[in-house]
């Protein structure tokens, strides 16, 4: 699932858009770094009063890669940041673009040619669901 949000584009390094992958948060081996590693929690809306989300984002201080994502709301999962992951991840046969209605204009991918399911906003089902509906849950 690739998010186009604004918080996604801003913390995906250049591509305009997030890769949501989904793990078991007991699963999660940091094997090197982890007493540097820092958090944050994004803020949505700017406004007079700001909307902070209820993720964490975990990231690198030192070269500032983005790790992964855990929100208290749903304990059992972890959301690594796939460009983050050293092991092999399979090629899913199917994608969705979600929060489309935030896309930048130089990275909208409406039109092109590859993606299977397309969204203004988010899908009527949960990244955990497209990962049991595409057998891709470990």
């Amino acid at each position: 699932m690739r998010c186009y949000c604004s918080i996604c584009r801003k913390t995906s390094g250049g591509g305009g858009y997030t890769v949501n992958i989904l793990g078991q948060a007991d699963t999660l081996r940091v094997t090197r770094g982890g007493d540097i590693i820092k958090s944050y929690r994004a803020v949505k809306d700017k406004s007079a009063v700001p909307q902070v989300l209820c993720q964490d984002r975990y990231f690198c201080p030192t070269c500032a890669s983005y790790l992964w994502a855990y929100s208290e709301e749903w304990p059992q999962w972890i959301y690594p940041y796939a460009s983050a992951i050293d092991s092999e991840l399979d090629k899913p046969e199917s994608t969705a673009s979600i929060m489309l209605g935030s896309a930048a204009a130089w990275a909208d991918p409406r039109g092109l040619v590859g993606d299977s399911e397309m969204f203004e906003e988010y899908p009527t089902y949960s990244l955990e669901e497209w990962h049991n509906k595409h057998k891709k849950l470990a």
